[in-house]
């Protein structure tokens, strides 16, 4: 049996421990636990169909990630865990139609070959409000009953539960690579040694320094992302669906009254985990820009997490050229919960030689490293 060890346990992480595991691989899921673990402070919003965005490998690899999620619930609820995911559908706002009708026709098109999207409906202003009671009431939407929520914290807390249930190794603490003649033998955790047939670095935005004792510039970077929660202990907010407003934010409904909304995109900050005012200004003045009846709402918490960033802002992930026995995967931005247990399972497929579903040459390691 091939020994694996995997660093980082957030979500892409522990989807490979969790993949490779049910494959019946040995398996050590290493992990800091670091504050501003992107996974613990995103909001889980699975609805790629209506970006703008039009680079095709990014939506291939969104599109794949929404279409896997109901597989991988099924499954970690035969483990007896919970995730937090619920398709509950997905409200797009705009003032302009014109623009919604593009959306409309984008999505529609799409439905094609992503039946998942499920139904498409235009709401007036009054059906909105219906919807999301809190809204303004000047918005026209697009409702796309495929869109889910899903929450990051207990997504990964199930995968790695059910990747311990199948006989991996968790290990908590700060690794180091072991490596000898161009290949990664296994890692060090402080004075205990693990030795492996590969070595998946998972670790989002702390990578860097993990890959340079082996001569590697990994070129991803850290965006701050600040996400505040809201409670209303008389609302219930089970069934209300995601709000996309037609600025670049989120309002992302859970049950008992919480709502998340999110979030900043701060660039050129490192790994600062300060709540900041400007930050708490920037969400809650959107916010209450779209949902003005947020603001008599009880403020809960302001969680920070840093999103890791490729050069090309697509994710990458799998073998490192030149040294045998390492693999990668990172860069997923703000699209970590959506794609995240999907480029895992994929990850761990190709470790095991088995077929893949992605073009695993769009998403070349190459591409985010640089050799000293």
């Amino acid at each position: 049996m091939n020994r694996y060890i995997v660093i980082g346990g957030g979500i892409v992480g522990s989807s490979v421990a969790f993949h490779l595991a049910k494959e019946r691989a040995n398996v050590i899921l290493i992990d800091r636990e670091d504050q501003g673990r992107a996974t613990d402070a995103a909001a889980g919003i699975i609805c790629p169909w209506t970006s703008q965005r039009r680079n095709k490998k990014w939506y291939a690899l969104a599109k794949g990630g929404a279409a896997f999620y109901p597989y991988l619930i099924e499954q970690l609820q035969a483990y007896g865990h919970q995730t937090g995911y619920k398709r509950v559908g997905a409200i797009c706002l705009h003032h302009d139609s014109d623009k919604l009708k593009s959306m409309e026709e984008r999505v529609y098109k799409r439905r094609e070959e992503a039946p998942e999207i499920g139904e498409i409906t235009r709401l007036s202003p009054k059906e909105v409000k219906t919807r999301f009671p809190v809204l303004s009431d000047e918005y026209e939407a697009l409702y796309v009953s495929g869109a889910a929520r899903v929450d990051g914290r207990a997504l990964r807390r199930a995968l790695i539960h059910a990747a311990i249930q199948l006989g991996t190794t968790y290990v908590k603490g700060s690794a180091t690579l072991l490596h000898k003649n161009g290949r990664v033998i296994g890692a060090t955790v402080g004075n205990e040694r693990f030795e492996a047939d590969g070595v998946i670095v998972a670790a989002g935005v702390w990578a860097k320094s993990l890959l340079l004792p082996l001569g590697i510039d990994f070129l991803i970077t850290p965006q701050r992302a600040q996400i505040v929660h809201l409670k209303h202990n008389e609302q219930h907010t089970d069934h209300w669906p995601v709000v996309m407003p037609p600025n670049n934010q989120y309002l992302l409904a859970f049950p008992k009254g919480k709502i998340v909304v999110g979030a900043t995109h701060e660039d050129g900050v490192g790994i600062d985990c300060r709540v900041t005012a400007g930050g708490l200004y920037e969400v809650l003045h959107k916010a209450l820009t779209v949902a003005p009846h947020l603001a008599d709402w009880t403020h809960v918490e302001t969680r920070v997490g840093f999103r890791p960033h490729a050069p090309n802002f697509l994710p990458i992930f799998g073998a490192v050229p030149h040294i045998e026995g390492l693999y990668v995967a990172n860069g997923l931005g703000a699209s970590g919960l959506t794609a995240g247990p999907y480029v895992g399972a994929e990850l761990a497929r190709m470790i095991l030689g088995q077929s893949t579903t992605l073009q695993q040459s769009d998403y070349d390691v190459i591409q985010a490293i640089q050799f000293l």
